[in-house]
This record gives C-alpha cells, sequence and structure tokens, in this order.
C-alpha cells in the first residue's frame, strides 16, 4: 500500500482508475489516521502527514471501488470548550459516496462513559459503526436527459421508496423496498397513469436508527436522521451495499427519466444524527465539533436546537456550508436529480440567530451555477424562534404552503370563516408570494404530505391513533383540522362510505384545480389509510406500507381524470396571478376570473365577510392567461366554472346571464349526479349538493367527423372533377 500526499480537493475518496485520493477537512484536529478494513473486520491504519488549509488528504494507488474506510481523529477532548475528539471512535467520512453497516447501539459508539457525561471514553468502536465505502464514479446513463418539466405544468408525487412498494404485488418479492423497485415498471406505470411529472422521495441520505426505537422494536422508517450527505441508503439497494447502491440508485433515475418523471430528493441538511451533548461520536462530533455544529456559546457542552433533534448544524462555518453545496451539486451532476426538498429550511437561514432570507446560504445557491438551475422546495418553518416563514423565502424558491394545507381542511370540513382565504389559496397565494415578485408555482400546494393523516383517514378520524409509536399517543399533531362524518375509524355505515368518498374527491380536485405546484401524498390516490396514525416515522410495517390489494380504483380513476384535465387546460395551471381586470375579447371584455355567489350575481367586498361562507362559484377566463406557449403563440383556452358547496345542504347555484358563454358542460362532479347532463343554459339554476364540487366547462358543438372511407374519398374526387372543367366554348367545325 503505497501513500503519496494527494490533493486536498476534491474531498471525500475519489477512485481515478489506479487509486484513490482521500481528502477530510478538520481545523482542530493534531492527527489523522485513515483506516481500512477487510472482509474480516481487520483494521489497517494510514496517517494522513499531508495537511493543506484544514484539509488532510492522501493518494494510496491499489485502493479500489468497494474498499471499507473511516478516519481516527486527535485532538483535545473538551467538552466544555466544545472539542470533542476521541480517536477511539470509528468515524463516517462526510463525504463519503456509500457507507456499509449501521450503528450497532452500545457504550462503544459513545465519546463519554454513559454515567459521566464529561468523561473520555477509550472502548474502540470500529466493530459498532458503519463504514464508509470508495465507490466506482463510472456509469452508463445511456444518454440520459433530465425532463426539465417547467412549475407549472409539474405534479409532485411525494413518496417513501419502501413503503410505496414493499406490498406491490407485481414486483418481484427481491426487489421491493427499493430503488430497483421504484424503477420497476409497476410503479412508473401508474405514476405515469396518474399524470405524476416528478417523484419526491423522502430521505435517501445514508441515515442512522435511533437508539430508543430499536429498543422498543421500531426504526427511524421516515429517515429524517441523516449522517452521510453524499451517501444513498443502503438499506434501500438490493444488490449490495459496497457501491452498489450508487449504481442501482441511478438506474432508478433514468428509467424514471425515460419515463418523463422528474426525481426530488428530500434532503435533512439542519441536522444530523448524531444528536445532543448526550449523543453518539459517528462523524462530524469526532471530525471538528465546533466547524459542524451551532454550540451554545454559553456552555459549549451543550448544542443549539432549531430542530428538535439535539443539534443544528452550523451554517455560519464556511466549511460546513461547502459540505452541504457540495452535496447538493453531487446529486445534480453525478446521480441527476432534478430537485430538493429542504426539511426544516428555516434552519438553513440562521447564520448568526435569527432567520434572515440574506443568508449566506442562499447567497451560494443563488450563484451556484448547478444547484440554482433546478427544482429548490422549502419546507418554510423549524421549531426556533420566528421560525414559521411561509412566504418569506428568496425568490429563487418555491415553498411548502401550509396555509394552503389549513385553510383547504377547514374549507371542506365546512368552516364559514375560511371562506375568504379559501379563495386566495386556490388562486396561487398571492398574498404571500407577489410581493417578493414570485409567481403562483412558488405555492408547492398540499392536502396532506408524509407528516399527518392520509386523505382517507382525514376523512376518517378526528383524533390521532398513534398507540403503536410507544409514546402514550402524545406524539403526532393535535390540530388536524379533519372531519368524521360521525364515526371514529372504519364503519359500514353506507351513507358515512359515500360521504368520506366524495370528501376525498374534494380534496384531490382542490388540490390539481389550483393555481400552484400541486403535491400529492403517495397513496392518497389509492385510499391509504394509517389507521388514524398520523405520525408513522416509526412505523417500518403495514400501518405505513401501501396495501396494493386494497385499491380504490374508482379514486384512481378520478384522480387520473383531475390531472388530465389540469394538463390538458393552462387555465388551471397559470404561471402568473390573476387580476379580475377585463380581458380583451371579439364579443366584449370579461374579467379573468370573477366570483360568484349562489345567485349567480359577482361576490362584492363585503360578501366575503357576510357569513354565507360555504358556498362560492368562480368563472376562470381562459382567454385571460396573459402568456406565450413554448413555440410563441399566445395560449388560450376554454373558460370554466367551478362551483364549491362545503355545507351539509343543498346550495342552489344560478348560471349567469352573460356573454363569456352562451351554454356550460358539466365535466367533473364529486357527488356523481350530474353524469351525461346535458348543456346548461345561462340563467338555469343548478342545485349542487352538500359536500361536493362541479367543474363546468363552455360548450362546443362537437365538428364534424370527416368521412375518410374510399367511396366518400372518389366521389369528392369526382365533384372536384366537374367542378375544375371550363364552361363550354362555341363549337367551331374542323376543315375537311
Amino acid at each position: 500500500m503505497q501513500a503519496w500526499p494527494g490533493s486536498a480537493y476534491p474531498l471525500g475518496a475519489t477512485f481515478d482508475g489506479n487509486g484513490t485520493n482521500f481528502a477530510l477537512f478538520s481545523e482542530g484536529a493534531e492527527r489523522v489516521e485513515l483506516c481500512f478494513f477487510d472482509d474480516d473486520g481487520a483494521e489497517t491504519r494510514v496517517e494522513l502527514v499531508d495537511v493543506d488549509a484544514f484539509v488532510w488528504h492522501t493518494y494510496i494507488s491499489n485502493i479500489e471501488p468497494g474498499q471499507r474506510y473511516g478516519y481516527r481523529v486527535y485532538g483535545p477532548y473538551d467538552p466544555g470548550s466544545g472539542r470533542r475528539f476521541n480517536p477511539n471512535k470509528l468515524l463516517i467520512d462526510p463525504y463519503a459516496k456509500a457507507v456499509e453497516g449501521q450503528t450497532v447501539w452500545g457504550q462503544p459508539v459513545f465519546g463519554y462513559d454513559l454515567d459521566q457525561p464529561d468523561s473520555l471514553n477509550a472502548e474502540d468502536s470500529a466493530s459498532h459503526a458503519a463504514k464508509s465505502v470508495v465507490i466506482n464514479p463510472f456509469f452508463d446513463w445511456g444518454g440520459d436527459r433530465q425532463p426539465k418539466t417547467p412549475y407549472a405544468e409539474s405534479f409532485i408525487y411525494e413518496a417513501h421508496v419502501k413503503g410505496l412498494t414493499m406490498r406491490h404485488p407485481g414486483i418481484p418479492e427481491s426487489i421491493r423496498g427499493t430503488y430497483s423497485a421504484i424503477a420497476h415498471p409497476a410503479i412508473i406505470e401508474h405514476l405515469k397513469k396518474i399524470g405524476v411529472t416528478a417523484i419526491e422521495l423522502m430521505p435517501v441520505h445514508q441515515f442512522v436508527n435511533d437508539a430508543r426505537l430499536e429498543e422498543q422494536g421500531l426504526s427511524n422508517y421516515w429517515g429524517y436522521n441523516t449522517i452521510a450527505f453524499l451517501a444513498p441508503q443502503n438499506t434501500y439497494s438490493s444488490t449490495g451495499q459496497l457501491g452498489q447502491q450508487v449504481q442501482e440508485f441511478k438506474g432508478m433515475v433514468r428509467a424514471l427519466h425515460q419515463a418523463g418523471i422528474e426525481v426530488i430528493l428530500d434532503v435533512v441538511y439542519n441536522h444530523t444524527a448524531e444528536g445532543n451533548q448526550l449523543g453518539p461520536t459517528l462523524s462530524m462530533r469526532g471530525i471538528d465539533n465546533e466547524a459542524y455544529y451551532r454550540l451554545d456559546q454559553n456552555d459549549k457542552r451543550s448544542y443549539t436546537d432549531y430542530t428538535g433533534t439535539g443539534n443544528s448544524l452550523n451554517v455560519g462555518n464556511p466549511h460546513t456550508l461547502q459540505l452541504i453545496m457540495d452535496s447538493l451539486r453531487y446529486w445534480v451532476l453525478e446521480m441527476h436529480v432534478d430537485g430538493f426538498r429542504f426539511d426544516l429550511a428555516a434552519t438553513l437561514a440562521r447564520e448568526f440567530y435569527d432567520v434572515d432570507r440574506l443568508a449566506a446560504f442562499f447567497e451560494l445557491v443563488q450563484q451556484d451555477p448547478v444547484v440554482s438551475q433546478v427544482k429548490l422546495i422549502a419546507e418554510p418553518w423549524d421549531v426556533g424562534p420566528g421560525g414559521y416563514q411561509v412566504g418569506n423565502f428568496p425568490p429563487q424558491w418555491t415553498e411548502w404552503n401550509g396555509q394552503y394545507r389549513d385553510t383547504v381542511r377547514d374549507y371542506w370540513r365546512g368552516e364559514p370563516q375560511a371562506l375568504g382565504e379559501f379563495a386566495s389559496r386556490l388562486t396561487g397565494s398571492s398574498d404571500l408570494y407577489e410581493h417578493s415578485g414570485r409567481r403562483p408555482v412558488a405555492s408547492i400546494n398540499f392536502v396532506t404530505a408524509h407528516d399527518g393523516f392520509t386523505l382517507r383517514d382525514l376523512v376518517s378520524y378526528e383524533q390521532k391513533h398513534n398507540e403503536a409509536n410507544g409514546e402514550d399517543n402524545h406524539d403526532g399533531a393535535n390540530d388536524n383540522r379533519s372531519r368524521n362524518f360521525g364515526v371514529e375509524g372504519p364503519t359500514d355505515d353506507p351513507d358515512i362510505l359515500t360521504r368520506r368518498a366524495r370528501q376525498q374527491r374534494n380534496f384531490i380536485a382542490t388540490l390539481l384545480l389550483s393555481q400552484g405546484v400541486p403535491m400529492l401524498l403517495h397513496g392518497d390516490e389509492l385510499g391509504r389509510t394509517q389507521r388514524g396514525n398520523n405520525n408513522g416515522y416509526a412505523q417500518d410495517n403495514d400501518t405505513s406500507w401501501i396495501d396494493w390489494d386494497a385499491v380504490d380504483q374508482p379514486l384512481v380513476e378520478f384522480t387520473a381524470a383531475l390531472a388530465r384535465l389540469r394538463r390538458e387546460h393552462p387555465t388551471f395551471r397559470r404561471s402568473r396571478f390573476f387580476n379580475g381586470r377585463p380581458v380583451r375579447r371579439e364579443e366584449g371584455r370579461v374579467p379573468d376570473i370573477v366570483w360568484l355567489k349562489p345567485d349567480g350575481t359577482q361576490m362584492q367586498p363585503e360578501d366575503w365577510d357576510s357569513g354565507f361562507g360555504r358556498a362560492i362559484g368562480v368563472f376562470l377566463n381562459g382567454n385571460g392567461i396573459r402568456e406565450r406557449d413554448r413555440r410563441g403563440g399566445d395560449i388560450t383556452d376554454d373558460h370554466f366554472i367551478v362551483l364549491f358547496n362545503s355545507g351539509d345542504d343543498v346550495v342552489d347555484f344560478t348560471f349567469p346571464d352573460v356573454d363569456f358563454s352562451p351554454r356550460w358542460d358539466v365535466l367533473v362532479d364529486t357527488a356523481g349526479v350530474y353524469a351525461n347532463t346535458p348543456p346548461i343554459e345561462p340563467g338555469r339554476t343548478l342545485p349542487v349538493h352538500a359536500s361536493s364540487l362541479l367543474v363546468l366547462c363552455e360548450h362546443r358543438e362537437p365538428e364534424l367527423e370527416a368521412d375518410h372511407s374510399v367511396a366518400a374519398s372518389l366521389a369528392a374526387a369526382h365533384t372536384t372533377a366537374i367542378d375544375e372543367v371550363p364552361a363550354a366554348a362555341p363549337r367551331t367545325e374542323l376543315p375537311r
């Protein structure tokens, strides 16, 4: 094993075909050892002697992909000053591109004696620690092209690699729950059927199972407990953990791209799995605790926690910011992903204390030629002071719109005071995003997400039922804004089942008809239930896995139809906000949007607070889109009227007698009453059933289909020939 000085860049382990360069940042280290492990666990150590700008590095020939490695870092152990170096602990490379194994919990992985928090524990952790792995960076992408779907045309599907695929009967058992399963035609065909353009995968960065959960027979199913920001989770690999997980992940991305589906990753850069001062020493804590973590300045034994998980990454340190940015670029350039959803993104903006939209992290993203060009979605809150930041992220960002979720839930459970805000959320939340120059696509609209009830549970339970999580039902949100229609949980009552099914259709229709970018939780279109558990983070079992044998097929078809309606009609996915001003037309000038009362008259400012509040209609002018398509032509569409009734009684809606459409066709009726209804004349009154939604499109007479038969073609040709014969000239006798 020959060691050469190597290079301080790039950080991590980089195989070049002949050997591997290793580089590790540590400002406070006094000595660093690179440790290699064979198949039997035997360890070989190489001391790193070359250091440039706090980066310890070496190049070792003949080190090939599949090699396990880790680091031991020497330096002061003084928790009071924030330094926690302990060379007895084998450390994962923060830049590891693959990890083998899992943390084995016990005293060896803790830097202190468990009964003495300030002590130094000397037990070797190598046998209990996961190992970093050198990977093969080469992959045949086969001409892979990223779909680059515009936000306005996007439909995002939030999914869990294991939960989506573990019980699918059409997927071979050997690959269920893995990246290969996501790439399987059975999953891709379903995504295409319901019109999905992007799959947003819950965390796939290498994460750690909490000791507390393992002791209870549970696990960190969701994966919001990252330990390696460049490594794909090894338990989602069907082919191996010595770098095979990287190849398998790339194969999944390639397959999804071939189907026109983007891949967005839910990333957790706000904290790591090492927890607070009582947590284990697995990686960054033992490499440079002060650089990587935000410490309590009054007592550096403790960590500042804006995430509720024990620690927060120190985004005020340039090396920590470099790790985040290098990770983002790696996933775009090497793994070909199309965007990121940032968990608790407000924490990344706390460069000092307050959330600051001018923080260095946002500046780095703004000017980065790679990261700035992909989809950037913020979860715009954390648990720190002033952490709720919906609407306050920089212009380049989109946001999970928590206000959309709450308002739409309130409206459909019959809260009358939600009407005015419901109208705002339906039209893209201009009150939240327009002031910063953003457009409706800044709003990622969702009704349900991984954190909370599924859609079916939202209409079946009014209380959480999290007893299986082992926390006496104290965990999970209490404010669910749900409705069970008279029975908590399962029921055989046909009336309740009918109302619940209708309510699910209401939510899906509202989501897909709203301006902004819709996001659907995996399984909501299938009728998935978690039996009232609204915090399934620890349930790696049938509670969270989709039961593909109990699919609500009518709901699947309904979702596909609404997605198709949205895709075919740009009226429902505009890139600009409505302004209420008239739009020029040959027949006259009609506003781009008109809000209607049930009597057919226009809503007036005082009507929004009048208290009638459960029924409203909206006219959407298809000529008011005010933008051009990709070919440069003006975009026009049909006109639509959407009628909403969230009350418990039938409401009669009168159709306005105006010039924007003589008649209307019913396209969608979540109550299922008006199928095959003849065109509706202006001035007619139409009863809209309780808790239902209607979508109507301006009526167009069908064009006569051309007759392409042979007989018709010959007849047409004969007629044309006759028409083209010139009038007969006077007859002239020819000379004899």
